[in-house]
């Protein structure tokens, strides 16, 4: 699959922090990008952001510069908007001042499109695609998209005295360079002799500590004043603080929905909380006929299908003070979580639709079938669905049980589907991918199962095209509580399971 690239232009720095912000696409707004692909706009919640800091920096979309990487994202009204943290490479200090020069003032996105179509004016409007990576670009597509804040580091000269108080300084003569040569440079400057002083803004640090604790030692009467007021430890917390990784672990989900890719997808209808789909239901006769004979007159009939829409959504109630005081990721990675949950339940749902109309194996096996018992399992269910949708069945969905059962099977101790040398290997199932392929069938592995326990369906041998999954995008809801200082924010979106032939699916059933 292609990779599209849509650039914005403009970008925000941070000196202080080595960070630059702004906005990576416009969502929603109808907005027109010239991309590599062609002309591209994406609607409102299009694109899917994922895990924050597996998002890279790179420079002009080459995968051998890295220069940054994301370290927040926030999607508003009118699009996307990041902050990435720059590497103290050459790369990456190269990067920054040419963004506060002015010479590259571009974002970019690399996106891989899930959903799209043509617009009537000639365009492609993008409705689901997964964001791969960000480039710092000269050129920008977007023009909207800016960069509104750079951020680099600032150097404060040692000369620099404090404005917080009156200071009498008074010039001696210079000291000596000792023997040492990294000392040299510190001891010939002058000593500086302080009648009175007011304490300094400190970085309580181990290491700052030991670096003025090295120049006082030089002479140095600015680290003499950081030593005094950090012995002072009446209102300090100490020189050793707790620090806080901006890196979120998170062991409970993620954004995998093996069920519907399993399937086909539609675009939701704009309209109604459930739509029809025209189903044939009798086929024309025909008929071996006699010379002259009448031939015989048989309808085609057609019934209507109905599908409901359904609603999924979350939410969570936070107050304001949680909101302005805290580090922006608690947002970035509250907005992940409901899409993770959104994901989960969308993709289980679409799991007991299709345990529902599959057709049941009429031979019982164990509860991990054996290697020949699988075998047997595919071929009855490839003949049952070919039987009852005049299509192949493609997918074979299994549940992590059955998944890690597959891995086992042996022949002489060779593995069968996990083989390095695959000489009589039938199919791939890796430990480290929930895809792979099984006796010929495309597999699917799914923690998103309709029950909890190794039930019936925890095997689906399924024909696409039986089973269609429709979804509109997703959205987003916030609502400010002014009377008790809270904040509301959810997401929520439609979604549509349609069984177009209930033997387009077969399960196996266990003795």
């Amino acid at each position: 699959m292609e990779t599209l690239y849509i650039e914005a232009s403009s970008i925000e720095c941070n000196e202080d922090r080595r960070e630059i912000s702004g906005k990576i696409v416009p969502l929603g707004t109808g907005e027109i990008g010239n991309t590599n692909l062609g002309a591209y706009t994406f609607e409102a919640g299009a694109i899917e952001v994922g895990d924050v800091s597996k998002i890279k920096l790179l420079s002009q979309h080459d995968m051998k510069k890295p220069i940054g990487r994301m370290i927040a994202a926030e999607t508003r009204a009118d699009g996307i908007y990041a902050t990435f943290k720059l590497s103290r490479s050459t790369s990456g200090n190269d990067a920054l001042v040419m963004a506060q020069e002015g010479l590259v003032t571009g974002l970019s996105i690399g996106a891989e499109i899930i959903a799209s179509k043509p617009s009537r004016d000639g365009h492609t409007v993008v409705s689901a695609a997964k964001l791969k990576e960000v480039s710092l670009v000269t050129e920008p597509a977007f023009k909207s998209a800016q960069v509104l804040e750079i951020a680099a580091e600032e150097v404060i000269p040692a000369e620099e005295t404090n404005t917080e108080s009156e200071t009498v300084v008074e010039e001696t003569t210079p000291v000596e360079a000792t023997p040492v040569e990294a000392a040299a440079v510190e001891a010939a400057r002058p000593t500086i002799s302080a009648m009175a002083y007011s304490k300094p803004r400190l970085d309580f640090s181990a290491t700052k500590h030991l670096e003025m604790s090295i120049q006082a030692a030089m002479g140095s009467e600015d680290a003499r004043q950081y030593l005094a007021a950090a012995a002072d430890t009446t209102d300090n917390a100490g020189l050793v603080p707790t620090r806080q990784l901006s890196t979120v672990i998170n062991g409970l989900a993620n954004s995998t929905r093996s069920n519907i890719d399993a399937i086909s997808r539609g675009a939701l209808p704009d309209a109604g909380m459930s739509f029809q789909i025209p189903k044939i239901t009798q086929m024309p006769g025909v008929t071996v006929e006699a010379e002259g004979g009448t031939i015989e007159d048989v309808d085609q009939n057609a019934a209507f299908i109905t599908v409901d829409v359904k609603k999924y959504a979350g939410q969570q109630t936070f107050s304001v003070e949680l909101l302005d005081r805290s580090n922006p990721i608690f947002v970035t990675e509250l907005m992940n979580n409901l899409a993770a949950q959104y994901a989960k339940v969308t993709d289980t749902a679409v799991n007991a639709a299709i345990i529902t109309g599959a057709s049941l194996d009429a031979t019982t096996v164990a509860t991990y079938p054996t290697a020949s018992e699988l075998l047997g399992i595919v071929a009855r269910g490839a003949a049952s669905v070919y039987n009852g949708t005049q299509g192949f069945a493609r997918n074979i969905i299994m549940n992590t049980s059955q998944w890690s059962n597959v891995m086992t099977l042996n022949d002489g101790g060779r593995p069968i589907y996990n083989a390095q040398v695959p000489q009589n290997a039938g199919g791939l199932v890796a430990p480290t991918s929930v895809r792979g392929n099984v006796a010929g069938l495309d597999l699917f592995v799914t923690a998103n199962t309709a029950s909890t326990t190794d039930t019936d369906g925890s095997i689906l041998i399924v024909n696409p095209d039986a089973y269609t999954w429709y979804e509109s995008p997703t959205y987003q809801l916030r609502v400010d509580v002014v009377a008790t200082g809270q904040v509301n924010i959810a997401m929520y979106g439609y979604g549509a399971i349609a069984t177009k032939i209930g033997a387009g699916a077969f399960k196996s059933n266990k003795a």
